[in-house]
């Protein structure tokens, strides 16, 4: 006889933790807990009619559903089963009548469509379905909406000073209508009629700050009435040169200070490829300071909202850089790389390298040859890019740039 899985508890459930691929944990009679790399936590139900075995049906998602709640719908699809009748069909009529809205379906698609994405992406996407499509397009029925009520919508965005954002939300709902059509929820795609260059165009920024902007932009964090840890962020990304989301999202099981290097994994990347960071002399005197600041959590930079087991949002440091009294004008967090990058093609470093040290991938027949990490270089790029953003700080009177943690 095969041998039985051992049926699943919650505590067993929170003990599982993501893998670089997906994988499967069984319960009982076919239930089965699937766990993503991004470490989302899917229930799914196996089954077989009429002597086949059928591709899995999905439950929802843990803990949003329950290990009992997850039981209870295997049952009731275990009694169809017994019957004869197809769970699957039953699931798409329940979804036909259930999901008719924007609103529902989008929360639908949301759930089914995003659990292996990288969490900045996942986060990007939900915002911008609960803060502007859901609360002006959530009640209309998928198949009333109009390609002039989305123009409408990304009109209303852009009003706001954020053309991008508005061509983005219509991009997500264009892929959102693909989805509700493949399922045949509906049977145009409003989106699809918008022309995105109506919308906005991708215009690359070129801000870049010029050494003395570093040095005001960083005394004045630094003299600012912000909490330390913020201002030891602000400086970790100005000298580390990662993404906003990767410093912010960042535990503690990523450093090896002893041997000064931060691997981050690849499901916290843009690129889903494994990066290695070099940590300068000022990058590890931050990070031990942080320690004390972080206490018992897992992360760098926890929530203060009473949940220790969260990071601080990502608009936290924005919001942070937005409080500052300066006078340096029209720069954003993401201008930090391309500022990086700037500066350290003018010191004369290696192209390659630089592009390394920011994870980029190096394009065309030459990045198709050239497998190299620049290891040596890429340490050596991020000291000398500490050290010269630290020079820019001389001579001003400010909070101590580091303070021992007590």
């Amino acid at each position: 006889m095969p041998r039985q899985a051992t049926p699943l508890t919650d505590t067993k459930i929170k003990s599982l933790k993501a893998r670089p691929a997906r994988y499967r944990v069984s319960d009982s009679a076919g239930l089965m807990l699937e766990v993503m790399p991004s470490g989302a936590k899917i229930w799914r139900y196996r089954y077989q009619l009429h002597g086949v075995r059928h591709p899995p049906l999905t439950i929802g998602n843990y803990p949003e559903i329950g290990l009992g709640d997850a039981r209870k719908r295997r049952d009731e699809w275990a009694a169809l089963v017994a019957r004869g009748a197809s769970p699957k069909r039953a699931v798409q009529a329940e979804k036909t009548a259930m999901l008719n809205t924007v609103g529902a379906f989008g929360k639908s698609w949301l759930d089914e469509q995003l659990v292996d994405k990288s969490s900045s992406y996942i986060t990007t996407m939900r915002r911008l379905m609960t803060k502007d499509v859901f609360p002006m397009l959530g009640s209309v029925p998928l198949s009333e909406v109009k390609p002039a009520d989305i123009m409408a919508l990304c009109d209303r965005i852009k009003a706001r000073g954020a053309p991008k954002m508005a061509l983005l939300t219509r991009n997500a709902l264009r892929r959102m209508y693909d989805f509700a059509i493949a399922r045949q929820l509906t049977e145009s795609n409003p989106a699809a009629a918008l022309v995105a260059r109506f919308i906005a165009t991708e215009e690359s920024r070129t801000r870049v700050l010029s050494p003395q902007e570093i040095g005001v932009v960083l005394r004045a964090i630094y003299a600012s009435d912000i909490r330390r840890s913020l201002k030891l962020a602000l400086n970790l990304l100005f000298i580390t040169m990662v993404r906003k989301a990767e410093l912010t999202e960042a535990t503690w099981d990523e450093f090896d200070l002893a041997a000064g290097v931060w691997d981050i994994p690849a499901e916290r990347m843009k690129k889903d490829r494994p990066h290695r960071v070099y940590l300068s002399r000022q990058a590890l005197a931050m990070l031990e300071e942080l320690k004390a600041h972080a206490g018992k959590s897992i992360y760098l930079f926890p929530s203060t909202r009473g949940v220790n087991d969260r990071p601080i949002s990502k608009s936290t440091l924005n919001q942070a850089v937005r409080a500052l009294s300066i006078d340096v004008q029209h720069f954003v967090l993401h201008d930090f790389r391309r500022m990086a990058s700037t500066h350290l093609h003018e010191m004369g470093h290696s192209s390659d390298a630089i592009e390394r040290t920011l994870a980029h991938k190096i394009v065309g027949i030459k990045g198709v040859y050239n497998r190299a990490e620049y290891a040596d270089q890429r340490r050596l790029i991020l000291q000398a890019w500490a050290d010269f953003v630290q020079s820019q700080m001389e001579g001003a009177t400010v909070t101590p740039l580091f303070k021992k943690a007590s």
